[in-house]
């Protein structure tokens, strides 16, 4: 594993004299990431709890709590290397309720689901993606971007605020593990509220 300390070394050449004396510092331990909104969570009865993918259908649906899907591409190292954040928003509120990274695979859909399992959606609103049309009931999801605008509102607000979200940038992530970590905390501070 290594040391507890981060030592900073003397630098120059080898016959120089050094500019400081090593120092060592307490590293700093990584922070425990929530993938999924305990707040709105310990709040919320199941039996209200819809995801609304369609305003038609808000009457309708109101009996529990509706949710829009959507990814998001971002990237690692290189353009070639994609690495999608899907996330699910509460219609009403607009609140993130959990988030995945991974490819756009069905695999990672799968891990999402089971991150809502707890919230009781009753409707699913989404884009035309095939993972949604193959692992959610027909009678939940709703296919279209009338209903998906939320979401997309907060893909641009996102893009926005984190420049690693940005398409043409220079501002990347070398590695998927910082990638997940730097957008994690972002989505724990300001979508969840919790100050780490």
């Amino acid at each position: 594993m290594g040391s507890p300390f981060l030592c900073a070394t003397p630098h120059g050449s080898k016959n120089a004299r050094p500019k400081f004396s090593s120092v060592c510092y307490p590293r700093k331990k990584e922070p425990e990431l929530q993938p999924v909104n305990h707040a709105v969570l310990a709040v919320l009865n199941p039996e209200h709890v819809e995801v609304e993918i369609w305003r038609s259908d808000e009457l309708e649906v109101r009996r529990g709590l509706s949710s829009e899907l959507d990814e998001m591409w971002s990237f690692v190292q290189a353009k070639a290397h994609p690495r999608w954040l899907w996330h699910a928003i509460d219609h009403h509120t607009g609140k993130v309720l959990a988030y995945v990274f991974g490819r756009r695979k069905d695999a990672v859909f799968l891990r999402l689901q089971e991150l809502l399992e707890p919230f009781g959606i009753t409707k699913y609103y989404t884009d035309g993606w095939g993972a949604y049309e193959r692992h959610l009931d027909a009678k939940k999801h709703h296919v279209g971007k009338e209903n998906t605008q939320k979401i997309e509102s907060k893909h641009i607000n996102l893009r926005t605020r984190s420049k690693r979200l940005v398409r043409r940038t220079l501002c990347f992530s070398k590695t998927e593990q910082m990638h997940d970590l730097v957008i994690g905390l972002f989505m724990n501070r300001y979508e969840f509220g919790r100050a780490l």
